[in-house]
């Protein structure tokens, strides 16, 4: 159950006009400017997550009914078996997988991450987003560095770390080696 930008960019702006919500008042939710919003809305460049959670949470929709067209439908427990969840592509090279894309009226957002090492990565910033509420990111293996404002931390195996997701950050992987980590966003 993958998605494309059309696909979503189509479902965004249906949903959009059928709610009789303006271009300006979503790129207002959105926190981007008007034509940057009608840039994503017409499929001309690839959506940020916490565009996706804010664009989901302005049209009173879950952000898998946005990426999907399926209405989660669970609402007393779901599983998602190993290596099942639903892929998403949000960042260049990161790859996630959302674990609870059937549960309907979740409170969090729990994504599966993998972040490749990058020798290339070592020697530039570290790219830094900010979205709307709080994340939890448990490393399951492997070496984070992680980059909130100006400070920079380095989370190993089994360490957490949980942040206002506001401040501006970002992570690579360091030691040679890929990162896999539990995303939750709240």
């Amino acid at each position: 159950m993958d998605y494309n930008i059309k696909d979503v960019s189509g479902r965004l702006k249906s949903t959009r006009e059928y709610l009789d919500i303006s271009v300006g008042e979503m790129a207002n939710k959105t926190n981007v400017t008007t034509d940057e919003y009608i840039s994503l809305e017409n499929g001309e460049k690839d959506f940020s997550l916490s565009f996706l959670n804010q664009a989901a949470d302005a049209l009173g929709i879950e952000l898998i009914e946005l990426l999907t067209g399926v209405t989660p439908k669970l609402n007393t427990y779901s599983i998602v078996r190993k290596d099942q969840g639903l892929p998403i592509e949000r960042r260049e090279r990161f790859a996630y997988q959302h674990l609870a894309y059937l549960f309907k009226n979740k409170k969090i957002e729990p994504l599966l991450v993998t972040a490749p090492y990058d020798e290339e990565e070592q020697k530039k910033p570290i790219h830094l987003s900010v979205h709307d509420g709080q994340e939890m990111d448990y490393i399951i293996s492997g070496t984070l560095k992680f980059q909130i404002g100006s400070h920079i931390e380095t989370v190993n195996e089994g360490d957490c770390i949980y942040y206002d997701s506001m401040n501006p950050h970002g992570m690579i992987a360091v030691d040679g080696k890929d990162c896999k980590f539990l995303a939750i966003l709240i």
